[in-house]
This record gives structure tokens, C-alpha cells and sequence, in this order.
């Protein structure tokens, strides 16, 4: 049979119903871990085609498996995300967010309904089958300690157990019909960082009698640059901003405290854990030696997201075979975080970028945008993605 026509006609086929999928869920956002109806909704459409699945896993998330007369021990697993974020839509398109403040920024509603169209192709050839696969809806991909790490602790990657993982994901920054894929480490891990100066607030025209906590952190924060600066090694992708600086004074009022909040994020682990110590040495030394006092949070995210060299030279394969080499782009290092990383953690994992860039229909907008929105035949190229990596 020829396996890459039956994907490119299936795909075909089930175009606009993934489409109205993809537009449902769209509409209708939800926060992570709070996705309740989006659940319900995946729950329903994978009865109605007769797919069996356990639900409730992290409250929200949802696990299906497929398997075929075929399938051997060998099981592939397929992750979709499916959490919104907290940022009001700009848009007039008819199937915009009808739950104020709160979007599908990320793109996550494309990946749900990617992964339910495959997972209705693939139940409909399961005798074709010859790998088990295991379909993961997973909640709260935007919010600590990420629905990823808690699917694995309630035991997504056994029984059957996982051999190898894999997960789409927009990229505004390719055009549509293109994919993207990376070897190796390609994501970096990802720590909030929130530290509050505490000074001696009083008059402004009078700073001999404060401690003031403004110039405190004012010197906090470019000292900490030198963490990375002056402390990390070159060949290590490290990262520290902030993003945030909160000192309630006035014109002639200098406050009591100030806050600071920002992210730290690298690609090594030893170097991770040193530069916290550094983090902490430093704003205490400074502060203290400027008369105030320091509290420094360091929450630990999610780690760094290595895609495997084998799986992802197979799977690049697999897609050039599919879409041509001019459609397969090779991806540079990004510093931002994804919690698909636990996943790489513990298998063979690889996370294929899908292009929904259409710059003559307007489609440019970076993903947290209020203005985000893809090209909708995206949905069809990330099915026909998943689909290679299982049938051919």
C-alpha cells in the first residue's frame, strides 16, 4: 500500500472537520489546569469515533491507545497541549475567544486538534498498524510545575510503556507548509526569579535619613548581570532578565520595599544550580553592604528540552521524504522554555516546529500575542507530520 498517499488523502478528508475542531476549541480557552470543557469536548469526539481513552489523569488530561492486529511491543507516543493563556484576543475572526481574558496565544488549540484528527485517521487504519500508539492530551503546558511532569508521575509513559515521544508546536516565524526540526539540545530550562529589596521609605528631599530601596535594586539589577557575564562559560546558552520592578513611591516618596522579578534560563544543569547560588550570594552581599535586606525566590521550572539525535534524524527523514527537502528546515537553539522537556528527560523525544506564517492574509503575529492566528492548512501539514512518523 502506498502508505504516503493514504496520509495525504485521509488528511485531505478530514480537513474541515479538524478545522471546525480547531475554531471550537479556539473559542472556547481555558487556563492550565482548569481545561474542564476542552477535556469533555476531546473525550467526546474520541467516543464518537470509538476510541477508547482514560480520562481525569491530572483532573484534566486525557489518554487514548491505539493499537492495530499489527502492532508490535514498540509504542510511539503523540503530545498535544491544551491550556490557554491569560491575554484578551484581538481579532474579528468569527471563531475569536468567547472567554474574556483568556486566549489561544500559544497555539495549543492547534495542536488538540491536530492530534484528534490523527488520532480518528489512525483508529480508522489501525490494521495497518505497526506500533502501538499511545495519544497525550495534556493539561497546564503554561503554568509551573507543568502538566508534563505530573502526566509522568501519574504514569503516562507506562502501560504500555513509551519508547519514543514526539510533539508539535507552531512557529509563526515559518510559512506555512514548512517544518522545522533540531538534534539535540534545543530549548532552554526555565526559572522564576522574584526577589524583594527591603530599604526605609521616608521623603525623598531627605535621603540621609532612608535606606532607599529604588538605588538598591537599581544596582542589584545590573550587578546580577554579571552572573552570566562574568561567570558563565561561553559554551553554555545562559539568559538572565528582568522583566519586572515594582517600588510603590512617589515623586518625594521613597518606599519601603522593592520588588524584582525576572527569569533565569541555560542549558546545563550543574551550571544551573551554580548560577542560583551566585544569584543569591550576590544580591545578599549587595544589599546588605547598602544597609537594606533581601529576600530572594528562586522557583525551579522546567528543565532543558534535548531532542534525541536518532529519533529526530528520523524523523526529519521521514518528513523530507514527505514534504521535499526545501520544506524541512533546520532550527537554532531557543532560549525559551517548553515542558515537553520532561518528556526528554526520560525517552527518546523529539519537538517538530510546524509553520502557520501566511504573510498575504496578515498572518505575522508572534505566538502571547494578542493578535496571534495561524494559517489553517497548518492543520493539515502537522497530521500529515504525525502521520509520517507513525506509518512510514
Amino acid at each position: 500500500m502506498d502508505l504516503k498517499k493514504l496520509i495525504k488523502t485521509e488528511s485531505e478528508a478530514i480537513f474541515e472537520e479538524v478545522v471546525a475542531i480547531r475554531r471550537h476549541i479556539h473559542s472556547h480557552p481555558e487556563l492550565s489546569f482548569k481545561e474542564f470543557e476542552t477535556s469533555a469536548f476531546i473525550a467526546k469526539k474520541l467516543s464518537s469515533w470509538g476510541i477508547a481513552f482514560e480520562d481525569r489523569i491530572v483532573e484534566t488530561g486525557i489518554i487514548a491507545l491505539i493499537e492495530g492486529q499489527n502492532s508490535e511491543d514498540h509504542c510511539i507516543g503523540l503530545r498535544a497541549d491544551m491550556d490557554a493563556l491569560p491575554i484578551a484576543e484581538e481579532s474579528n475572526a468569527s471563531y475569536k475567544s468567547q472567554n474574556e481574558g483568556i486566549m489561544h496565544a500559544c497555539g495549543h488549540d492547534v495542536h488538540t486538534a491536530i492530534l484528534l484528527g490523527t488520532a480518528k485517521i489512525l483508529y480508522g487504519n489501525r490494521h495497518l498498524l505497526k506500533t502501538k500508539v499511545k495519544l497525550i492530551f495534556q493539561p497546564g503546558e503554561e503554568q509551573l510545575p507543568g502538566g508534563a511532569n505530573l502526566m509522568i508521575k501519574e504514569g503516562a509513559l507506562e502501560n504500555p510503556k513509551v519508547d519514543e515521544i514526539y510533539a508539535l508546536h507552531v512557529f509563526p516565524e515559518l510559512e506555512v507548509g514548512k517544518v522545522g526540526l533540531k538534534e539535540g539540545m534545543y530549548m532552554a530550562s526555565c526559572d522564576e526569579i522574584r526577589i524583594t529589596v527591603n530599604g526605609k521609605g521616608g521623603h525623598g528631599a531627605m535621603p540621609h535619613q532612608n535606606i532607599d530601596p529604588i538605588l538598591i535594586a537599581s544596582h542589584l539589577i545590573v550587578s546580577l548581570q554579571q552572573v552570566v557575564s562574568r561567570n558563565c562559560p561561553p559554551t553554555i546558552p545562559s539568559v538572565l532578565s528582568f522583566g519586572r520592578i515594582e517600588g510603590l513611591g512617589a515623586t518625594n516618596v521613597i518606599p519601603d520595599t522593592v520588588s524584582i522579578e525576572g527569569t533565569f534560563r541555560t542549558m546545563n544543569e550543574e551550571w544551573r544550580k551554580e548560577a542560583h547560588v551566585k544569584i543569591k550570594r550576590i544580591a545578599n552581599h549587595l544589599v546588605e553592604g547598602m544597609g537594606g535586606t533581601v529576600d530572594v525566590d528562586i522557583q525551579v521550572g522546567y528543565p532543558y528540552l534535548e531532542n534525541d539525535a536518532a529519533v529526530t534524524r528520523k524523523a526529519k527523514e521521514k518528513c523530507i521524504s514527505f514534504f521535499g527537502e526545501d520544506n524541512v528546515v533546520d532550527l537554532p537553539l531557543r532560549m525559551t522554555g517548553e515542558d515537553f522537556a520532561y518528556y526528554s528527560q526520560k525517552i527518546p523525544a523529539t519537538f517538530i516546529r510546524i509553520g502557520v506564517r501566511n504573510e498575504a492574509k496578515g498572518i505575522i503575529y508572534p505566538v502571547h500575542n494578542k493578535r496571534f492566528d495561524i494559517d489553517e492548512n497548518a492543520l493539515k501539514i502537522g497530521i500529515q507530520t504525525l502521520l509520517s512518523q507513525v506509518f512510514i
